[in-house]
């Protein structure tokens, strides 16, 4: 017998909840609202329609920030996924956070290689069979240790670490739940999309893998991937497309026979909008907005942050701003930290908070000429720009250039002069890349402290940049060539 399913899927939505205005004059792009009103419409014209997300639903937003992610969790719950899985972002509260909005969630959250390490149990459901019209459907989910780093400070909480050992986890769920009854198999990751075909390369084909749907990357495709017989597919980021494969499974060979497979913009032309949720999503709003609304500053032009991979005048700006507070000689920003692609000339504090969210400490270092150099090395390596590597924006007196072709760093300067090997220099870095030192920058804590001169010189990050806007008025930045690639 052969049969029908439509699977919706989403991945870093990151709160993306309102829609925005496109170049096109009064056209809508995003935000839940449409999204939701796309999904109620093909739940309602399609018989069996399972919707997913692939993992980080948080950060982002400030009503996810100042509600610590239960009102994403409630926003959720109105969407009504079948299954989730977690991302890296879904632990930026701490563990015991997370297994409290996990009781939240009204959907279930799957997870197969997360473990307590002292009693080896895992921490989360590792599957779950959604029935539907007869046809068993199996889920598990995957996060490998390189987007966990957020959990390095929990010493009771483990993964397995590589692709091999959680393919072996993966083959682990399928030999113990995939019977003859299972009709499809389908793994829900949140690895990067470069690290699912890797992952999918692994699988034993006896375990029946039919499909990878992941995350993290923020990858948009034209198509699928198809790796060892496995469909690999990602959903960009945010809210505005959302994947959608239309699949026929025969049940005699627990197979797809055919299948197709488009990324849906949502725009207000694809669905009604869903007014229900966008009303909740304003109850939550309309707080934030009084408490937030305050002016900080404004800049002499917008400033912006399209890529995570390159210099950026926005980045530039948030590590000038470290480097004057912490008084070093290079602050680095981590690419990541700042969640938006824009912001001014007017800033608000709600701007601010919404594009830079997370909160941490900054420490200064005083380090030789050579390990600075090692670095900047190791963070503009080539590898290290595939939308999966932790990526740095620098303070004003850096210009370093990489050639891509020689594979190594061809010139570094300070304050206009090349960086002398023996020469001390001091950097400052944020507490979360400092946990993560040794894959982020390749450089210990050990090294770092050597010469026994650091210092904490801020618990919040977020304290500094925010005073540094209140009492800098009228500022602007530009691409200056302080990371330069050949």
């Amino acid at each position: 017998m052969r049969k029908k399913f439509t699977i919706l899927h989403s991945n870093d939505m990151h709160g993306d909840f309102f829609a925005e205005d496109t170049e096109e004059r009064g056209k809508l792009i995003g935000g839940l609202s449409l999204l939701s009103g796309y999904i109620n419409k093909v739940r309602k014209e399609e018989k069996n329609v399972l919707y997913v997300i692939a993992g980080d639903m948080l950060q982002g937003s400030i009503i996810d920030s100042e509600y610590k992610g239960i009102s994403t969790i409630e926003i959720m719950n109105y969407l009504a996924p079948d299954v989730v899985t977690l991302g890296n972002h879904e632990f930026d509260y701490g563990l015991p956070h997370l297994l409290f909005l996990e009781r939240v969630a009204n959907f279930p959250i799957v997870n197969a290689n997360l473990y307590i390490k002292k009693y080896n149990k895992r921490l989360m459901k590792p599957h779950i069979t959604i029935r539907k019209d007869d046809f068993d459907i199996l889920f598990t989910g995957i996060v490998t240790e390189k987007v966990m780093d957020s959990l390095k400070t929990d010493p009771l909480i483990g993964s397995f670490i590589n692709l091999e050992e959680a393919s072996k986890e993966v083959g682990r769920i399928c030999n113990a739940y995939k019977n003859d009854d299972i009709d499809l198999t389908i793994l829900l990751t949140h690895i990067g999309f470069e690290s699912d075909k890797e992952l999918a390369a692994l699988l034993n084909p006896d375990w029946g893998v039919d499909m990878i749907i992941g995350g993290h990357s923020h990858t948009i495709l034209d198509k699928p991937e198809k790796v060892n017989n496995i469909l690999i597919s990602q959903a960009g980021v945010g809210t505005n497309q959302i994947g959608r494969y239309d699949i026929w499974v025969e049940d005699e060979t627990n197979s797809i026979v055919d299948y197709e497979w488009k990324l849906i913009e949502i725009t207000d032309g694809v669905a009604e909008p869903d007014n229900g949720i966008k009303e909740f999503i304003d109850s939550f709003k309309d707080i934030v907005d009084r408490k937030y609304s305050t002016i900080l500053c404004k800049f002499t032009e917008e400033l912006t942050h399209p890529q995570r991979i390159v210099e950026t005048s926005l980045g530039n700006l948030f590590a000038d701003a470290l480097a004057e507070m912490s008084q070093c000689d290079v602050a680095f920003v981590g690419s990541g930290s700042i969640r938006g692609q824009k912001l001014g000339p007017l800033v608000t504090l709600k701007d601010f908070i919404t594009i830079f969210p997370y909160d941490d400490s900054y420490t200064r270092f005083k380090i030789t000429g050579s390990k600075l150099r090692k670095i900047f090395e190791h963070i503009m390596r080539t590898e290290n720009r595939n939308g999966e590597g932790e990526n740095y924006q620098v303070s004003a007196n850096i210009s370093a250039t990489y050639s891509d072709g020689g594979y190594g760093l061809v010139s570094l300067k300070c304050e206009g002069e090349e960086v002398r090997p023996d020469e001390f220099y001091t950097i400052s870095i944020q507490g979360y890349h400092l946990n993560n030192c040794s894959n982020y920058l390749n450089i210990s804590i050990d090294e770092l402290k050597e010469l026994g001169e650091w210092k904490v010189v801020s618990t919040s990050v977020q304290e500094i940049l925010e005073e540094w806007l209140r009492n800098n008025q009228n500022v602007s930045r530009k691409i200056e060539g302080r990371l330069n690639y050949i």
